[in-house]
C-alpha cells in the first residue's frame, strides 16, 4: 500500500507534545570562526583573527534539540562534570525546552567538549575534554531512577551512543528490557564497539559504514550485498528494523519477517553538510513511531527530514513546518 502525503501530514500533526527519553553522551561543541591572513613569528602556524564564537549541543544532546524543534517534549538523561561546560550546556538544553533533571553531574569526569577552530569553513585544529571510561555504578544506578521517573509518560526512547561511557552494558539491557514490557519503541544510534550490545530493539540508525563495520565484514558494492548486510545484523540483533542511512542512495529499512528490503530514495536537492543528519533522522523516526507511524512511513518521514537538515550549513534541525512543505 502506498504512503499517502495526507497520511504522513497526519503524523506530522501529532508530533506536538510527545514525550521521548534521549539517553546518551551530551557534549558541548564550541566553535571558534575567524580569518587567517598570516602565518605567525612564533611558530609556523597560522593566525585566526576571530570574530565569531558559540556554543551548540551536541552529540545526543543534539538528538534532544531535533525532537524539541519538530514539537516534542524531550527528557535528557546523560551525564556531565562540575565544570563551566556542564552548566552552559544544562543551560542551553533548558532554554529550549528540554527536560534536563535526568543529567546527573559526575565529579570524576569532565563534561565532553569537542573546540573547534575554523578559518573560513576550513577547521584548523580540534582539540577535545573528555573521558571515556563507562559511569560507576552509582552514577548509572542515579541516571536510571530519573529514566524510571521519565518512562511512566513517554512514548519512545532514544539510545544516542557516542562512545563516551554514558551507555553502560546494564543500563543497555535495562532500558531495552523496560520499553519491550512497556510497548513502547527504542531506537538506536550506535557506536561501532557496542554495537552488537543492542538486541531485541525497535529500530537502528547506522549508516553505510557503520553497518559494515558493526556486522564485522570489509564494505561491499551492490544492492545484493546491501541485502545481505541489513539481513545479517536483523538477524545478529534480533531487532525489528534496521534502517541503513545510504547518503546519496536513499535508506534501505529491513524489517523482521520480511525477506526484502524497502527502499526509499534520498530527497536531499543539494547536500551542502551532512553534520548531524543522524541525529534528525533518528527523532523524526522515533516520534513518528510514538505518534502511530510504520516503520516505512517512519523512515519516508525521517527521509525528507534528513533532506532538509544535509542543506543546511553546520549541526542543524528541521521543523514540521519544513517538512510538510517538502512532501510532495
Amino acid at each position: 500500500m502506498a504512503i499517502t502525503t495526507k497520511r504522513l501530514k497526519t503524523i506530522l500533526n501529532k508530533f506536538k507534545g510527545q514525550e521521548i527519553i534521549v539517553v546518551g553522551d551530551i557534549m558541548l561543541d564550541h566553535f571558534i570562526k575567524g580569518a587567517v591572513s598570516r602565518i605567525s613569528p612564533e611558530a609556523p602556524v597560522p593566525v585566526v583573527a576571530v570574530n565569531n564564537e558559540f556554543f551548540v549541543a551536541g552529540g545526543a544532546g543534539n538528538v534532544a534539540v531535533n525532537l524539541a524543534a519538530l514539537g516534542a517534549k524531550p527528557s535528557m538523561i546523560s551525564v556531565v562534570g562540575p565544570d563551566l561546560g556542564g552548566e552552559m550546556l544544562r543551560k542551553f538544553l533548558r532554554d529550549r525546552g528540554i527536560n534536563t533533571y535526568g543529567i546527573c553531574e559526575d565529579a570524576d569526569r569532565p563534561t565532553t567538549q569537542k573546540i573547534r577552530v575554523m578559518a573560513e569553513q576550513q577547521q584548523i585544529v580540534r582539540y577535545d575534554r573528555e573521558s571515556r571510561k563507562t559511569i560507576s555504578s552509582a552514577i548509572a544506578a542515579q541516571c536510571m531512577k530519573s529514566f524510571d521517573i521519565a518512562i511512566k509518560t513517554a512514548k519512545g526512547v532514544i539510545l544516542s551512543d557516542y562512545g563516551k561511557g554514558m551507555l553502560s552494558d546494564q543500563n543497555i539491557r535495562t532500558i531495552i528490557d523496560k520499553c519491550r514490557k512497556k510497548g513502547i519503541p527504542v531506537c538506536v544510534d550506535p557506536k561501532i564497539d557496542n554495537f552488537k550490545k543492542y538486541k531485541h530493539i525497535t529500530c537502528m540508525t547506522p549508516n553505510t559504514k557503520e553497518a559494515w563495520e558493526g556486522a564485522g565484514e570489509s564494505p561491499k558494492f551492490g544492492e545484493a550485498a546491501i541485502e545481505t548486510l541489513g539481513q545479517k545484523i536483523l538477524k545478529m540483533l534480533q531487532a525489528d528494523s534496521i534502517l541503513i542511512t545510504r547518503s546519496a542512495d536513499g535508506m534501505s529499512l529491513f524489517e523482521k519477517g520480511k525477506k526484502k528490503p524497502t527502499t526509499i530514495p534520498t530527497t536531499a536537492r543539494e547536500v551542502y553538510d551532512v553534520t548531524g543528519a543522524g541525529d534528525t533522522v533518528i527523532s523524526v523516526l522515533t516520534l513518528a513511531l510514538a505518534a502511530g507511524a510504520t516503520l516505512p512511513e517512519a523512515a519516508v518521514l525521517s527521509n525528507y527530514a534528513a533532506g532538509i537538515v544535509v542543506g543546511k550549513s553546520g549541526t542543524a534541525t528541521a521543523t514540521q513546518e519544513e517538512i510538510e512543505k517538502v512532501l510532495p
